[in-house]
């Protein structure tokens, strides 16, 4: 009698909406290509420890309806496999004792290391295919293409900034919101453009490497003095928590003893960088006898586990489908992608970033025509500002200070925007003046 064919599928990094989903549709189709399933509860956590009793065997009447809810079936952890060479034997020796020859992995850029360096280890005996998961929006996917989770993650976002919103207007208060992003500012900038919020600020659009915290505290100054120069106490600012990895590390306290997780990133939620920017405002608007309300709140955790909106239940149903009809027919080593509507496998050897080794980030394109409108709508300071002498005395007054010390003091923070107001030409190249026919 034969052995029967086996696939595993796990979970991987943090929690994602429509992570069910994908498992739901892999697992049916990988039964309907005549292969059990097994999924391995809690990523790589017990597989890399030579554990086999972490297993549960996945058939279709178990998964049928699991798509429509948030968190993941099987569990999920951070564990890495690739840090511990008998960690690395672990997983594949197990995975072959169970008779497993196919993996599926779901999760983020270190899980597609780890993915990754579990196929090369293997040397054939295992193929792997990924699939790429991230609220962040941060895998290296192309243009305009989002990771699954990261729609629903927005949509939610958008809900609570929706609600402090009217809290803020009615309470005459600010909030300073920071959302999850580790480098990117994706998250932050979906959010903040889609509400409509006061201002939101994301790691891409500073120039200088390390960002001065007296800078970002300016900024928000700005904003404020702004919206009072119209007559409005309130907003609401979107703040990208990847800000602080590009902070000065000497401005900031507690971040020498910030823990790490598996995969050595900092664990940014523990260092709430909303406190830190409130404290900062609030001292430097004390300096002109100024005082307002500022509540710091972070969202993320909130989203992470959100039940997924249809957009990524179906995205999702694809890429799990995808990743079967990949892997079962010969497939290997490559992230999944759907483009233009077709299936395209992302080869792991072309998707490295050759100064880390793992997966490339993707970046919010500052350049981009929509990260010029989103500008438009916030409320900070801009070249112009400084330009008009009946503003500066505006905002001068407010502060109680002159117009030239107010210029000295702020026209700075414009200088990561080039002369030639980038934010306008990308504009201008994208609507040309035309002749009306």
């Amino acid at each position: 009698m034969s052995k029967p064919k086996r696939l595993a599928i796990l979970v991987a990094g943090g929690p994602a909406p429509g992570i069910n989903s994908v498992i739901g549709a892999a697992t049916i189709r990988a039964i309907h290509h005549g292969y059990e399933v097994l999924g391995l509860k809690d990523g790589f956590k017990w597989v890399m420890r030579g554990d086999t009793s972490h297993v549960e065997q996945l058939t279709i009447d178990k998964v049928s309806r699991i798509h429509f809810r948030g968190g993941s079936f099987i569990g999920i952890a951070r564990d890495n496999p690739t840090k511990n060479r008998e960690h690395l034997d672990n997983v594949i020796n197990t995975l072959l004792k169970m008779g497993v020859d196919r993996l599926i992995t779901i999760g983020g850029d270190d899980t597609a290391f780890s993915a990754k360096t579990v196929e090369e280890a293997s040397e054939g005996k295992i193929s792997v295919v990924h699939v790429p998961k991230t609220i962040d929006n941060d895998l290296d996917l192309p243009y305009g293409i989002p990771t699954f989770g990261f729609q629903t993650a927005r949509h939610f976002g958008v809900e609570v900034v929706k609600n402090l919103m009217v809290d803020a207007r009615t309470t005459s208060r600010w909030y300073f919101v920071v959302s999850m992003g580790r480098k990117a500012g994706h998250l932050a900038l979906g959010i903040g453009k889609s509400s409509g919020a006061t201002l939101t600020l994301i790691p891409e659009e500073f120039k200088e490497e390390k960002i001065p915290l007296k800078k970002l505290t300016d900024m928000l100054v700005g904003s404020i003095v702004k919206r009072k120069a119209t007559g409005l106490e309130n907003g609401v600012v979107i703040l990208a928590e990847g800000l602080v990895e590009r902070l000065n590390p000497d401005e900031l306290e507690g971040l020498e003893d910030l823990e790490r997780d598996e995969h050595d990133n900092l664990r940014f939620a523990e260092l709430n960088i909303g406190d830190i920017l409130k404290k900062e405002v609030k001292k430097r608007l004390a300096e002109f006898n100024l005082k307002t309300t500022i509540v710091a709140k972070n969202i993320g955790y909130e989203l992470r586990c959100a039940d997924p909106i249809p957009f990524d239940m179906e995205y999702t149903r694809d890429l799990g489908f995808s990743a079967v009809e990949f892997i079962v027919k010969g497939g290997t080593a490559a992230m999944v992608s759907i483009q233009d509507g077709h299936f395209v496998p992302m080869y792991f050897n072309d998707i490295l970033d050759k100064n880390t080794g793992k997966t490339r980030i993707r970046m919010v394109e500052v350049n981009s025509m929509s990260f010029a409108i989103a500008k438009q709508y916030m409320i900070r300071f801009n070249h112009d500002d400084f330009k008009n002498q009946e503003l500066l005395n505006a905002y001068a007054s407010i502060l109680g200070i002159n117009a030239a010390d107010f210029k000295d003091q702020f026209a700075y923070v414009t200088e990561h925007e080039s002369e030639s107001d980038e934010v306008g030409q990308s504009i201008k190249q994208n609507f040309p003046e035309t002749s009306s026919r």
